[in-house]
């Protein structure tokens, strides 16, 4: 998409392609402009009145001269070029985005210059340059015409005139006349308008160059110095026609990485194009973009621009908005915008505003318009950039740019080696508040440029060159008398105004040559290029630091292009986990968002295709420079290093080019006379005249450039179709390429011409395929990261999305929705296009809900129906109002934006996203009152298979509402299940219950007598992990038999069961007042026909292994599992428990679970010490596990105190006191967790303490263990005793962390 791309290919060398005039076609006299009348004819559409009764562009309210008349494009030379064929209407409406603009005499006249760029289907873009002025009206029908409208105008204006309330009236009225006249004239205006016999009428006229590369600098001079020539006392010495032909055909594009100088009408002009090694073109002053909005908020805007949000430049000048749209984009190397890029819309696209996809966009505001009354389509991810007014607007949960801090010093630091300052601007606002005002009232911009232009005249170290406002400011300082005196007095004391005698060196410099002949605009010119070049440096810099190791994580799967094009979607060409996990972390918020951008896809698919043909020239530069670095960086590069690296090659790149314009490399041929007759080319003094079209439509035959060029041309196609044939036929490559590379990509640029209803029509079925498209890749993705197996095989690595990933894909998932939402609305209410289409449903329902308040309500889905599991827990109402209410009363949430999005993700976490849709949608009346007739969410089909691409998503766990948001006050409901079969399922002591989560426990909470379930508010939990239950033993039946205990999450519907089957009481059981449950979450079955049973098993289940169950539960008594199911039940435990540690932080899971839980570790040992252990007897209590190592210790001790362990080694008898300390810290504490528990502690901290292989040998060694235990029993099979130690010494390396529930009161 470089300028380069556009020239290659058949195209001659030639530096310019097109020379056109705009102006006013005096023989059809003053148009209305038609599309500025289709525009109101869709304003008027938008507003539901009858669009036909909308005036036909003759807006009789507003003065003639500000109307917008139809402008022509008056002649062009050449008539047509086969490479890039002229397109008219483009053309037209951006050399004059308003159509033509009237002045009198009174008005200020002065020409204007702005460039344009027309961006081809392909991505191929063209250039333009225009230069308007004014010029006086000679045709005595316009200057009548115009005098009527005005007597009309007077007859028609009444004094109060109504204002209009359309949302978008303002954005009209923000781009009528921008170059307000002064208020003095503006007032006589008022009083007399235009008088045909008294006042002269002028008219604005367009010369506009056309190029294939951005030679901004070089353009701008030659068309100026072509008007001077006409408005010169004195012709110039030849033709004009003499001029634009050799520009035209006799001027080359200057050759890579030399320089050209060609003749004006008056002086020569040099420009200069960079080498194939350095980064492309860009002849955008990068100086004024950095000046118009400070370095911070231009690195937020580039941040924004990679992230591919919409982005809105608005600036009362053309030029500012193209050069910092050009700006941001040449900062993108080695990347390369893929969306929408139009950097002047003119008035008649407005409506494209309301594209749902990303966009770059200029648009023009009127002098003095508040932004305040900007309404714009969609705001919720949307970068607004005021640029006169120097602030900006960010959308809100926005990553910012890795070590920005950093950069921002570094650029300052180039800027100011120039003498610029880096801190304009006020500083970036997100949008909160609605009513929030900007720093500095837009209202009074004049203000504002002072004071900046004084903060920049305090760090300007330049003494020279100094911009109009810094003239202005010197002579307010020479004006000042105060100041006058000041200065005369600090020269008495010897101190000097070093500044203001630096601002007086600088305007007297100005006038004489500057260094070595060059005069003072070439001087501006290299100094220009030079920071240029630095400036974009600097970032690419920094892209080479970060991707430097990119094309490892490429995956390059396909044989040959033809089989890599077909698959193209199929395929995933980058391991992002893997590369995400080389990432220092301070990078991972930017970096996880940025690779799922389309100009990343792009990146990687240049890539990949280098391999069989030719590398993309951006691609090549910055893969050389990758190169550079590894061969100066001997070490490897080091990773997850997040210290930021300079930039150093800013004096290479700034010397290459000064070295460029110092020695000149070509001179092109001067403009001579060409061959016409004599009294052609003559003109009236002011008056652009039509050239001879003759001379101008065919280049030279006999030049000798242009023949050598064409020979070399066509040796270059024969050896380009060669290759092509040898690689695949022509036309079908040609299919593929351009099915790949518009792969997810939209329309690039809005057709400029013909644009009647139907192709804003076609347009807009184009935005409802893209969105769907981009809906099905958006779920596809979510799905593959979450689920196993399949994710793995297609290179995924582990089959678990990283919580990090998993958060950038469901906020680009809430910007698709927000876009969907968006795309068509009638009226716009809110930032949030989707939380007001809910607000409206809400009304609606909650309307119908009192009206029916008799009967039952209406508007309730049917209840889920739960299986068995769910006996007493009361079914939770699926219910698209309940959960609005839920966040409506989150008060951490302050905007529409913020409410939509965690609506949408406590949806996704109840897996209801696409049933409350369907829902929602379902008001048909409703939809059709919001959204116009093309809008997306009115296809039937297309919404039909977006609501089945949301449903997939059901087929996943999504914890990504519970994990976000988590300070907010959730309501939990907990029921106790006991054992019905059994009596005491009541009990006279007073429970208690106390539920742990990832994020915090609840505090121990009472449970009132013979109840058994409650409701708690608490602060989020997260996801739940253990139950503490427990009674204080009062009462005569005092024991308590619990099946299990049922908690569930009231708002997002999760529900956790913690199995317990044990009893409750002294004297039962193992004599336990407190058990330490652990939580599964269940998954609810026989779903209604809502379509949210589709889902996989549990990742965290495998369907083969039996629940854990006690040994000593009443139900695990007769179940023996052999030898070799325990040894594989611990190698098993542990190795759940190291993979856990491999995971990254974020996505662990808990710990507890494989510690404790079901086929947990504490389970598998629990296993190991019963095999062989005899503990019922006969007439006698059981004995425990707990009841052997008790005795254990209880022998250790006393054989201590008898000194029979003083002879064994120094390490044996510490093992031997730690194991004694343990047991009795356990022994002592004050919960009584009964006999199984405290097994189960000892296991959990000796595994913390990596103490559990130490003290196996202890245990084995001691006598008991023959009187306790049969011979068969594993405890007693040295090796595989030693086994186990082995096992268990594996998991030393991690740092095992004990959940505070289980720990609770233990004493070491």
């Amino acid at each position: 998409m470089s300028g380069s791309s556009a020239v290659s290919g058949a195209a001659p060398r030639r530096f310019a392609h097109y020379f056109a005039i705009c102006g006013i076609d005096t023989e059809t006299g003053l148009e209305p402009d038609e599309l500025a009348a289709l525009y109101q004819w869709l304003e008027a559409d938008r507003q539901g009145r009858d669009p036909d009764t909308a005036a036909t562009g003759e807006n009789f309210e507003q003065s003639p001269l500000k109307r917008t008349f139809k402008s022509k494009v008056l002649a062009r030379y050449p008539q047509n070029v086969e490479w890039n064929p002229f397109d008219q209407d483009a053309v037209n409406m951006l050399c004059m985005p308003k159509g033509l603009s009237f002045r009198t005499q009174a008005d200020q006249r002065d020409p204007q210059f702005h460039s344009f760029i027309i961006t081809r289907e392909d991505g191929s873009r063209t250039y333009g340059f225009v230069h308007t002025f004014y010029e006086e009206v000679t045709s005595p029908q316009i200057c009548s015409a115009m005098h009527t409208l005005y007597q009309m105008h007077n007859a028609e204006s009444t004094p109060s005139s109504s204002s209009s309330s359309s949302s978008m009236d303002s954005l009209a009225s923000s781009l009528d006349e921008a170059d307000s006249p002064t208020s003095s004239s503006s007032s006589s205006r008022r009083a007399g308008g235009y008088d045909s016999s008294r006042d002269t009428l002028y008219v604005s006229k367009a010369l506009c160059l056309i190029t294939p590369m951005p030679f901004m600098h070089a353009c701008r001079r030659f068309l100026s110095q072509l008007h001077r020539a006409v408005t010169a006392d004195v012709a110039p010495p030849l033709p004009l026609e003499s001029y634009v032909h050799n520009i035209l055909y006799e001027v080359p594009l200057p050759a890579p990485g030399r320089s050209l100088k060609f003749h004006g009408v008056y002086e020569p002009i040099v420009c200069q194009r960079p080498g194939l090694g350095e980064l492309q073109l860009a002849d955008f002053p990068l100086a004024e973009a950095f000046t118009l909005l400070g370095a911070e908020n231009l690195v937020q805007v580039f941040t924004c621009t990679l992230l591919e949000m919409q982005i809105l430049l608005y600036s009362h000048d053309y030029q500012r908005l193209m050069t910092v749209a050009e700006g941001i984009t040449t900062l993108l190397f080695p990347f390369q915008w893929q969306h929408v890029y139009v950097p002047i819309l003119p008035a008649s696209l407005l409506h494209f505003l309301d594209a749902p996809v990303p966009y770059l966009m200029g648009l023009q505001s009127k002098e003095g318009t508040d932004r305040s009354k900007l309404e714009l389509p969609q705001e919720a991810n949307l970068c607004f950039v005021d640029v006169d007014n120097h602030y900006i607007e960010l959308p809100e949960d926005f990553p910012q740019f890795p070590n920005k801090t950093e950069l921002i010093q570094e650029l300052s630091e180039v800027l100011l080696s120039f003498g610029l300052s880096a801190n304009t601007g006020a500083p970036p606002r997100t949008r909160t508040s609605p009513g929030s005002t900007p720093g500095s009232t837009p209202s009074t911009p004049g203000r504002e440029r002072k004071t900046v232009a004084l903060r920049q005249l305090e760090d300007d170290g330049r003494n020279g060159n100094l911009a109009v406002e810094e003239l202005a400011v010197l002579e307010l300082l020479q004006g000042n008398a105060t100041l006058e005196r000041l200065q005369a007095l600090t020269k008495r004391t010897g101190v000097t105004v070093a500044r203001v005698d630096a601002l007086r060196a600088g305007v007297k410099a100005q006038g004489t040559e500057g260094q070595g002949g060059r005069t003072a605009a070439e001087e501006e010119e290299l100094r220009n290029a030079k920071l240029n070049v630095q400036l974009r440096e600097v970032f690419a810099s920094r892209f080479t630091t970060m991707f430097a190791d990119y094309e490892a994580f490429v995956i390059q799967s396909a044989p040959d292009l033809e089989s890599w094009l077909t698959n193209r979607e199929q395929m995933h060409n980058f391991d992002k986990a893997s590369f995400l996990s080389d990432q220092p972390e301070p990078y991972l918020p930017f970096l996880s968002h940025f690779i799922e951008t389309q100009m990343f896809a792009t990146f990687v698919d240049n890539k990949i295709m280098s391999q069989w043909e030719e590398k993309e020239p951006l691609l090549r530069v910055f893969d050389a420079r990758i190169d550079k670095a590894r061969l100066y960086n001997v070490r490897a590069p080091s990773h997850r290093s997040s210290s930021y690296q300079r930039c150093s090659i800013l004096k290479e790149s700034a010397q290459a080019i000064e070295q460029r314009l110092m020695k000149i490399d070509h001179t092109a041929i001067h403009p001579h006379l060409l061959d016409m007759k004599i009294g052609q080319g003559k003109y009236a003094q002011g008056f652009f005249p039509k050239l001879q079209a003759d001379v101008l439509n065919a280049g030279p035959t006999n030049n000798k450039w242009s023949h050598r060029t064409a020979t070399a041309q066509r040796r270059k196609d024969r050896h380009r179709q060669q290759t092509e044939h040898l690689a695949l036929d022509n036309d079908l490559k040609e299919k593929y390429m351009q099915e790949a590379r518009s792969l997810g990509k939209n329309l690039r640029q809005p057709k400029l011409s013909d644009l009647s209803p139907a192709v804003i029509a076609q347009t807009n079925w184009k935005f409802v395929e893209g969105l769907l498209k981009e809906c099905r890749m958006k779920t596809k993705r979510m799905l593959v990261e979450k689920m196993g197996r399949e994710a793995v095989e297609l290179g995924h690595g582990e089959a678990n999305i990283t919580g990090l990933e998993e958060n950038t894909l469901i906020a680009s998932l809430c910007d698709l929705l927000e876009r969907i939402w968006s795309h068509g609305l009638q009226v716009k209410q809110g930032k949030s296009a989707l939380w007001s289409h809910l607000l409206h449903y809400q009304a609606r329902e909650e309307k119908l809900e009192q009206q029916q308040q008799a009967e039952s309500p209406v508007s309730q889905v049917p209840e889920r129906r739960k299986s068995d599991c769910f006996l007493a827990m009361p079914s939770l109402r699926v219910f698209l109002i309940q959960d609005m209410r839920h966040i409506q009363s989150m008060s951490e949430i302050k905007t529409d934006v913020g409410r939509a999005r965690a609506w949408i993700r406590l949806s996704l976490e109840k897996k209801l996203l696409s049933q409350h849709l369907k829902q929602l949608l379902s008001r048909q009346a409703l939809t059709k009152k919001l959204y116009k007739r093309y809008a997306f969410l009115r296809c039937e089909e297309e919404k039909e298979q977006f609501l089945f691409h949301l449903l997939s998503l059901n087929a996943v766990d999504y914890f990504c509402f519970t994990s976000v948001f988590t300070t907010i006050m959730i309501p939990y409901r907990v029921v106790i299940i006991p054992i019905k079969k059994l009596s005491n399922a009541m009990t006279t002591s007073n429970p208690w219950v106390c539920v742990s989560g990832e994020l915090g426990d609840s505090g121990i909470m009472q449970i009132p007598k013979n109840v058994l379930e409650m409701t708690f508010d608490c602060q989020n939990l997260g996801k739940l992990t253990t139950v503490q239950l427990g009674h204080d033993n009062a009462g005569l039946l005092a024991k308590w038999l619990v099946d299990c205990v049922m908690v569930r999450n009231e708002i997002t519907g999760h529900t956790y069961r913690f199995p317990c089957g044990r009893w409750l009481g002294k004297g039962v059981d193992d004599g336990s007042l407190e058990r330490v449950l652990i939580g599964e979450l269940v998954v609810p079955s026989g779903e209604e026909d809502s379509g949210r049973g589709c889902r996989t098993p549990p990742l965290q289940r495998s369907p083969s292994q039996t629940r854990r169950i006690s040994i000593t539960s009443l139900s695990g008594r007769g179940y023996k599992p052999t030898s070799a199911q325990i040894q594989e039940a611990i190698g098993e435990s542990v190795n759940n428990i190291i993979k856990h540690f491999h995971k990254p932080e974020k996505e662990r899971g808990s710990l507890t679970v494989l510690l404790c839980g079901e086929n947990s570790l504490v389970a598998a040992l629990e296993q190991f010490f019963h095999h062989g252990f005899k503990s019922a007897r006969l007439f006698q209590k059981t004995v425990f596990v707990w009841d052997f190592v008790e005795k254990a210790v209880a022998y250790m001790e006393s054989a201590d105190q008898m000194g029979d362990l003083q002879e064994t080694a120094e390490p044996l008898g510490m093992t031997c006191q730690s194991l004694c300390h343990y047991v009795n810290s356990i022994n002592s504490t004050p919960r009584n967790i009964g006999k199984d528990g405290k097994f189960q502690l000892l296991v959990c901290l000796g595994a913390r303490d990596r103490l559990l292989p130490q003290w196996l040998p202890l245990l084995v060694e001691c006598p008991l263990i023959l009187r306790m235990y049969e011979d068969t029993a594993l405890l007693r099979d040295r090796s595989t005793v030693s086994t186990l130690i082995g096992v268990l010494e594996t998991i030393h390396d991690f740092p095992i962390t004990l959940e505070a529930s289980l720990v609770k009161g233990i004493d070491l």
